[in-house]
């Protein structure tokens, strides 16, 4: 299997069809709990970049971030699409930058992480499964507002 195009092949995609779902998203969906419970558009943003830009200093050899308690709010400048889409794109270019270069060699290297060791290829699908499963959470509040378009072009 050719590891470089199974890992950056897939998490490119991933980026670019999640970028896609926020932008079909309203403005006003970013800062809306549904229910009152549910987490918000901008909340789920801010943890896709929290979590990307974690696994992209593992990546890198940086040193691990402490992990906030509980649920990950979006703070006050990000609440708002623009800043949101920005962020985004933002912590996107900064993986790409991070995983493009990697060769065969570099995807098989070990590097730990909170949950003990693992290979920089499986960071790589996790990041990929990870924006998979919230863009899922992107296509239900889609639905929620009325929209049960697919917006991947």
């Amino acid at each position: 299997m050719d590891l470089t195009r199974a890992a950056v092949g897939p998490l490119k995609s991933a980026l670019k069809i999640f970028r896609q779902d926020l932008e079909a998203i309203p403005e006003s969906a970013f800062a809306q709990s549904f229910g009152g419970k549910s987490r918000t558009v901008a909340d789920i943003v801010y943890e896709v970049n929290m979590v990307n830009d974690d696994v992209a200093r593992c990546l890198r050899g940086e040193p691990m971030v402490d992990w906030p308690e509980g649920w990950l709010t979006a703070p006050d400048g990000l609440r708002d699409k623009a800043s949101a889409l920005a962020s985004f794109d933002a912590s996107s270019a900064a993986v790409m930058a991070t995983v493009s270069p990697f060769t065969e060699a570099d995807l098989e290297t070990k590097v730990t992480t909170e949950y003990g060791e693992t290979t920089k290829f499986e960071r790589c699908r996790f990041m990929t499964l990870h924006l998979w499963y919230h863009s899922g959470q992107l296509n239900f509040i889609q639905t929620l507002l009325g929209d049960d378009a697919k917006h991947w072009a």
